[in-house]
């Protein structure tokens, strides 16, 4: 009899598994359950405003909710401005930054835009300047490959790293990472960076406390600070400035030194996009991409104009609204079908994307928007794709993520 019991009761428990399952599937695959019976299912919360879409590795839509609203995409939109980067300048670009001396024994530095120019390229490329030197007097900063004073819609006058600014000659995201030492002091937080005199300057007169801050209004400013910082590294090597630094442009006049190209692919700086959700990166890519496409100098209109044709012309996507590339700003609007036909391009490159167990995906979030993207391995290896737009719910993202892998798992 005992033995009869426990068969009966795994019976039971099988039966009652199968059962809940069955329930969130359903509930998923035919989202239009009347409002008396949502309230039994995970996902009731999603509203009106939200939209919820998974497809099978053919593309074919398993089930979706409101797929053709107009939703704020937050960074996931990182996404769409990486596909258009790669189409325009291939995976294997890199950004250069260029060194000229003239007669007049200035030397003068031409920025294109590199995203990645922080302390520790800085010091090799002083390493490898300083020997084509014969000295020099100013130090001139030529940052017109970039429109100045861009302002991107959602980025806000804080001292937060994701309000930094964008500019043609950068260094460190145009962030600084300090604390106070034993005696008071504000100093680096970091042993490859030197606390600058123009960031100390900076520091002191904002009031900033300890952390990683970008102190920078503009671009020219993140010229100059970008300037001190190479100044430092060529003091290392013997190479003293013996006049001011300014900005200025490259004239007929001046001779090439030096050519630095990035250590970094255009590929594997997507991959750090991707992994930060780094705002700054993904707008300086854009803007340099307008610059590219359209000549310069970069401006925020060229690069929304090339994101915006290369939606339209390449992925046939024809009412996207965007506004910038990072996704932080509102104004960027498109639908959770537009994204799925991003996804359905970008599959050869979610490797790019953050993994988490089966899952490639990025994320996105503003205040009162949730939102991810991207691709669930499925029992037979190949990719099913999803997207969840959350910008009015209070539905935990995690949890309809977590029903969505489910609904996959049991086909």
């Amino acid at each position: 009899m005992p033995f009869l019991i426990r068969i009966a009761t795994k019976a039971r428990i099988t039966v009652a598994l199968s059962f809940i399952i069955l329930v969130c599937a359903v509930w998923l695959l035919q989202p239009a359950i009347s409002p008396a019976r949502q309230e039994s299912f995970p996902l009731n919360r999603i509203s009106s405003q939200d939209a919820l879409l998974v497809a099978g590795p053919d593309g074919r839509i398993i089930y979706s909710k409101n797929e053709t609203k107009k939703c704020v995409p937050a960074s996931t939109l990182k996404i769409l401005s990486a596909l258009a980067a790669i189409h325009h300048m291939g995976t294997t670009y890199r950004f250069k930054t260029e060194f000229y001396q003239g007669p007049d024994q200035n030397l003068k530095v031409k920025g294109y835009g590199d995203p990645l120019l922080i302390s520790e390229v800085w010091q090799e490329i002083a390493q490898a300047l300083a020997p084509k030197l014969r000295g020099f007097k100013d130090l001139v900063l030529d940052d017109t490959y970039f429109a100045h004073d861009i302002r991107i819609p959602g980025v806000g006058p804080s001292t937060n790293p994701y309000d930094a600014p964008v500019g043609a000659l950068c260094a460190n995201f145009s962030t600084v990472f300090f604390r106070q030492d034993d005696r008071g002091r504000i100093v680096s937080a970091e042993p490859q960076t030197p606390m600058t005199p123009f960031a100390l300057e900076k520091i002191r007169l904002l009031g900033l406390s300890k952390g990683r801050y970008t102190f920078l209004q503009d671009g020219r400013d993140a010229a100059r600070y970008t300037g001190d910082l190479m100044l430092h590294f060529l003091k290392e090597m013997g190479k003293v400035c013996r006049g001011e630094v300014r900005t200025g442009v490259v004239g007929p006049g001046d001779t090439l030194v030096y050519t630095y190209h990035s250590i970094f692919t255009l590929e594997q700086a997507l991959g750090k996009v991707f992994k930060f959700s780094n705002n700054f990166m993904a707008n300086q890519i854009l803007i340099a991409l307008g610059a590219h496409v359209h000549g310069p100098p970069g401006t925020l209109a060229k690069g929304v104009r090339v994101l915006s044709d290369y939606a339209r012309e390449v992925i046939h996507l024809n009412n996207v609204e965007i506004a910038e590339g990072s996704g932080i700003s509102r104004k960027n609007r498109l639908s959770a079908l537009d994204m799925l036909a991003v996804l359905q391009r970008f599959e050869p490159y979610r490797d790019l994307l953050v993994r988490k167990g089966r899952a490639h995906y990025k994320s996105g979030t503003l205040k009162g928007v949730k939102t991810r993207a991207g691709y669930i391995e499925g029992r037979s290896g190949k990719p099913y794709y999803f997207v969840i737009f959350l910008n009015s719910s209070h539905a935990d993202i995690d949890s309809v993520f977590d029903c969505v892998k489910k609904s996959i798992d049991n086909g």
